[in-house]
Order: structure tokens, then C-alpha cells, then sequence
């Protein structure tokens, strides 16, 4: 609660409102992410592969629907010794097509798996760009469970579209195969009706077409509504992932507080909607099953009975009619690929809704508030810090300094204190880039790398020695180094655990993390630091070896700490103060559109903070 009073932007996020994408923006997004992949190549050759071994199936489908007649005139005639030759071909024909089988299912999990690789790492690149992690988390629902949109939905997304794109590839081959056999066989039937005599050309083939579309049209007008329910699943399914890390995350505080109950019904509540969700998902797969199970017992008999008028007229044989009925199906089934599919449309349409729309989400959240002022970055060549009528703008209003004109020197050690409410910390992200918007400009010192400290440092999963040597930009310390500085912020107990492999923010307590953070400054030894209320939690004691560790180890630094009023006044002499003005403009929600990509305004800075 004491973070949302002092950083308004925590308590009330940066609202932006993502305009409904069309499916030509998702796609034309997820096309730039793989044209864009270093595995790009790799899909194309395999692309290339995959479509030459079902073109090249196709061809031995053909063959074989062709030995249905004489196969089946040989078991009219009773002719063992055709009978026997083609159950020959067969076998050479089918051991073709079981090896191109194998071949393209074997393709196909390759194109899954390097769909994957690009989709995820495009993400993983877009998100983690200097600064857009932050301020995704800070734009409201579309920021929200970025873990499963990268993971999950990247995955299953990768499958859909591999499953559906190859199927899809292959009925159309199948078709443009069947049809003109198809065609041609059908082009000798001619009804009798009384004493009239009539050919309709290609009749199997406009017969096939009536009969696949009338049930595609039925199949989408009932399927359809299983894109937005499919959607709205995976929301819920992440909300409940994320309440149940979250509890799991905080079990000590729960349980200290007798918290349980309210945790339970928390969970119980975020399952209710997520099965509330399924329900309605799975009325809707009922209601499709009607038409598509329907569809499918029909066409167990449909082909004989398109044909049957010609074949009890006598115009084809036993060996013709199954032939025209081969030829049917695999037209029919290349036509009826929607039909099959449906259900998996509507899943990979929605699961290309949330990747697409985050992946779009990431590139404008670079341009947010493009119709707010932004803050001004410069260099001084005299290598001082300043900051000239600084506004930072928030949703409440206005945070500055004091003093509009302000100049700190290397070497000068800074106190920045305010009242509670002040947004000190958002006075510190302004400073770091990563909050942008206000007036005003920041003189940053020509040639130099500011440190910046936040409230809880960030400790890597990794050893010990990793997390100390953490975004170190020269050799890693030694061993003896190492022991020294943790001695001298009271973690001597840590140097013998220097090359074990954990989770040390989840190991060490909060006053822990906090000087492991000190101790990593002592190791670099920065020119400039700015430290956001870290010291602040810091009993007496642990305050005076941390200040003798600074005083030190970074004799000559600038350090700037923001934090509340009590400070070591001869550590800090000079002081100065964050003040808040609601009078000013407050910051208002952001639009964003699909395509609006300019480059991170804090791209520029990246390589001056860590």
C-alpha cells in the first residue's frame, strides 16, 4: 500500500486502449516476426520440402485411385491372376506413399518446431527492447500474463498454423489432382429419364462442390461464435495461472495473516469463470458436432448415391463406379477441409488474435501518449548532471523539483527527499528513461554510465557469483574481493556459498537483497549512482556499514539517493525536494493502432543505465 501512495503510476497504470485489430493486421504482424527470424530460411527450405512431398503423394493418389478399376473388375471377373498382379501395384504404390508419409510427417513437426523458435524469440526480442517490459506492464489488460502469450499461446499458435496451413496445402493439391479425373469420369454419365437422355458435364464434380459447400457454409455460421468463447478461455485460464503464482509467491504473508479463506475464494472464483468459459465452449462444440456428424454419416453413402443412377443404367461398370466414388471422396475431402476443421480455425484464429495483438501492443508501446509532451535528453560536456524545469506528468498530476534549475557535479552526494505521495519513485524512472513523458529537460554527464538502484534490486537465477558480477561491464571480481565487500555489508555468511546455484531473490531476505545490491556497487565501482529509497528500510547499524562501504569503495562517485526525509546529513549534505503539482495536466489514456512503429525513446539511452 506505502508503494501505491508514493507512485501513483502503480496504483493507477498508464491506460492504453488497443483498437480492434483486423485479421490482415495480425497476419501482415506475425509475417514481419518471421521475415525478420534468423530461422526464416530454415521454414522456407522446409516449406519448399514439404509442399514437393505432398505434390509428389498427390501423384501417387492419383495411381491409385486409377487400380481401383482394375482391381475391382478383376474381382468382378473372378481373375486370379489379374487379382494377384494388383495386389502387386498396391504394394509397390502404397510403400511409395507410406515413405512420403513418413517424410512430410516428419517435415511437419520440423515446421512446428522452427515456428516456434521464431515465433518465441520475436517476442522475447520485441519485449525485452530497452524499456518495453516496464512499460508494457504499466498498459493496463494487454500487459497482463505476458509469460503464457510467449510461451502458450506462441506455441500453440505454431502448431495450429503448421497443422491447418500443411492440411490446407494438401487439399488444395488433392483437389486440383482429382478434379479433372474426376471431371473426365463423370463426363460419360448420362441420365435416363423416360425416354429421355441427359449429360450434365463434370456432374460428380458440381455435385461434389454443392455438397461440400452447403455443409462449409452450416459449419462456419454454427462455429464462428468459438473464436471470441476460445479467447476469452485462454484470458481466464491465465488468470487463474496467475493467481495461483501469485499465492504461491506470498503463502508466508498468507499464512500470517490467516489468509486462506480469502486466497481460496480468490482461486475458486477465478476457476468459476475460467469453467463458466468452457461451458460455454463446449455448448458450442456440441452445436457443431450436430452439423459436421451429420455431414459425416451422410457422406458415407453420398458418393454411391451420386453415382448409382448412372451405374444401374448400365453406362459404367462395378471397376468405374468405385473409381468415380475414389474420385469423388478425395475431391470431397479436399472441399470438406473447412468442414474438418473448424473447430481448429476458430482456436487458431483466436490464439492469432492474442499473439498478434500483443506482438502489435509491444511496437506502439513505444509510442504511447504520442500526443504528450516528452522529456528532453542531453549531454553536458562538463560531465555534471542537471535538470532544467523538470515536469514529470503522471495520471494525478504534475511531479518536479523544487528548484527548476539544478546542477549536480561528479563527486557531489545528493539527498532528494519529498512528502508521502510525492512520486518519488516515478521522479526516479523519468530520470532513467523508462518514464518518459513530462517537459522539461535532463543534462546527462557526456561519456558516462549512471547505476541505478531500485527498491529491491534484481538478483539473476543463478550462483551466488553470477548475481555479484550481474550487467559488470569489466572482469568479474575475485573471490577475495567478493568475500571483503560481503563482510563489510554484514553477509560474511555468503562467501562460501559463492558457486551455488539458486533462487536468491526467493532465499534472502528484502534488507538482504538490498545490501547484496550495495555490495554489487562496491564491486563495480561506478562514477554515478541514483538510488531509489533502497536505504531507506535499513536499520541503524546496517545503515552505517553500508554508508562506510560507499564511503569506501566509491570515494569520488556521485551518488543521488531519493528516499523519505531522514537522511545522514554528512554522507548527503546537499539536499533537495520532489514536490507535486495536481493543478498540472494529467496523462491521458493512449491509443494505439496497428502499424504506428517508431523506435523506443529510450533506445538512445540504453546504453547509459544498467
Amino acid at each position: 500500500m506505502a508503494d501505491q501512495l508514493d507512485n501513483p503510476a502503480a496504483a493507477q497504470p498508464v491506460t492504453v486502449v488497443v483498437e480492434a485489430s483486423s485479421l490482415r493486421d495480425q497476419v501482415a504482424t506475425i509475417r514481419r516476426a518471421l521475415v525478420g527470424s534468423p530461422v526464416r530460411k530454415w521454414l522456407l527450405w522446409t516449406s519448399v520440402g514439404i509442399m514437393a512431398v505432398i505434390i509428389t503423394t498427390s501423384i501417387g493418389q492419383v495411381r491409385l485411385n486409377s487400380w481401383n478399376q482394375p482391381f475391382y473388375d478383376a474381382l468382378a471377373r473372378r481373375d486370379m491372376a489379374a487379382f494377384l498382379h494388383q495386389l502387386l501395384v498396391f504394394a509397390m504404390i502404397a510403400g511409395g506413399l507410406l515413405v512420403l508419409n513418413i517424410g512430410q510427417i516428419w517435415l511437419n513437426q520440423m515446421i512446428r518446431l522452427k515456428l516456434r523458435e521464431a515465433l518465441t524469440l520475436d517476442l522475447i526480442d520485441q519485449w525485452l527492447r530497452p524499456a518495453r517490459a516496464f512499460r508494457l506492464a504499466n498498459a493496463g489488460a494487454i500487459g497482463v500474463n505476458p509469460d503464457q502469450r510467449m510461451q502458450q499461446d506462441a506455441a500453440h499458435l505454431s502448431d495450429l498454423s503448421t497443422d491447418l496451413g500443411v492440411g490446407l496445402l494438401q487439399s488444395f493439391i488433392l483437389l486440383v489432382s482429382f478434379v479433372g479425373v474426376l471431371w473426365q469420369l463423370s463426363s460419360g454419365f448420362v441420365f435416363h429419364i423416360g425416354g429421355t437422355f441427359l449429360a450434365i458435364p463434370g456432374y460428380m464434380v458440381w455435385a461434389a462442390i454443392l455438397y461440400a459447400g452447403i455443409a462449409s457454409w452450416l459449419s462456419w455460421l454454427v462455429g464462428r461464435p468459438l473464436i471470441s468463447l476460445n479467447s476469452d478461455r485462454y484470458t481466464r485460464e491465465a488468470e487463474l495461472r496467475s493467481s495461483m503464482v501469485r499465492v504461491n509467491e506470498n503463502v508466508d504473508a498468507i499464512a500470517l495473516y490467516h489468509g486462506e479463506a480469502d486466497a481460496r475464494r480468490r482461486l475458486e472464483l477465478d476457476l468459476g469463470t475460467l469453467l463458466g468459459a468452457l461451458r460455454r465452449i463446449y455448448t458450442a462444440q456440441i452445436n457443431l458436432s450436430w452439423v459436421t456428424d451429420t455431414y459425416g454419416w451422410i457422406t458415407v453413402v453420398a458418393p454411391i448415391l451420386v453415382a448409382s443412377p448412372v451405374y444401374f443404367s448400365g453406362d459404367i461398370s462395378f471397376g468405374g463406379l468405385m473409381m468415380a466414388v475414389g474420385a469423388f471422396n478425395q475431391v470431397h475431402s479436399s472441399l470438406r477441409w473447412f468442414i474438418d476443421n473448424i473447430g481448429s480455425i476458430a482456436d487458431w484464429r483466436a490464439t492469432l488474435m492474442r499473439v498478434a495483438d500483443f506482438r502489435i501492443a509491444l511496437d506502439e508501446t513505444d509510442v504511447l501518449h504520442d500526443k504528450e509532451k516528452r522529456i528532453e535528453f542531453g549531454d553536458n560536456a562538463n560531465g555534471s548532471l542537471t535538470f532544467e524545469k523538470l515536469e514529470v506528468a503522471s495520471p494525478e498530476g504534475c511531479t518536479k523539483l523544487s528548484d527548476q534549475h539544478v546542477e549536480i557535479r561528479p563527486g557531489e552526494r545528493v539527498m532528494i527527499t519529498g512528502e508521502p505521495g510525492a512520486s518519488k519513485t516515478l521522479f526516479f524512472r523519468a530520470i532513467s528513461g523508462l518514464w518518459p513523458w513530462g517537459s522539461g529537460k535532463i543534462g546527462l554527464p557526456e561519456g558516462e554510465t549512471l547505476i541505478f538502484v531500485p527498491r529491491v534490486p534484481y538478483l539473476p537465477a543463478g550462483t551466488l557469483r553470477d548475481v555479484l558480477n550481474h550487467a559488470n561491464r569489466h572482469a568479474p571480481a575475485s573471490d577475495a574481493d567478493i568475500a571483503a565487500v560481503l563482510a563489510e555489508v554484514g553477509l560474511e555468511r555468503l562467501s562460501s556459498s559463492l558457486d551455488r546455484v539458486g533462487r536468491w531473490d526467493h532465499k534472502l531476505g528484502d534488507d538482504e537483497q538490498r545490501l547484496l545490491g550495495v555490495a554489487r556497487l562496491a564491486l563495480r565501482q561506478p562514477k554515478w549512482v541514483i538510488i531509489d529509497e533502497a536505504m531507506d528500510t535499513f536499520d541503524a547499524p546496517a545503515l552505517r556499514r553500508v554508508l562506510a562501504m560507499l564511503e569506501k569503495h566509491l570515494k569520488g562517485a556521485a551518488i543521488i539517493n531519493i528516499g523519505r526525509g531522514e537522511h545522514n546529513t554528512q554522507f548527503f549534505p546537499r539536499g533537495l525536494t520532489i514536490v507535486k503539482d495536481p493543478g498540472a495536466p494529467a496523462l491521458k489514456p493512449a491509443r494505439v493502432r496497428a502499424g504506428a512503429i517508431d523506435p523506443p525513446p529510450a533506445a538512445a539511452l540504453s546504453n547509459r543505465y544498467s
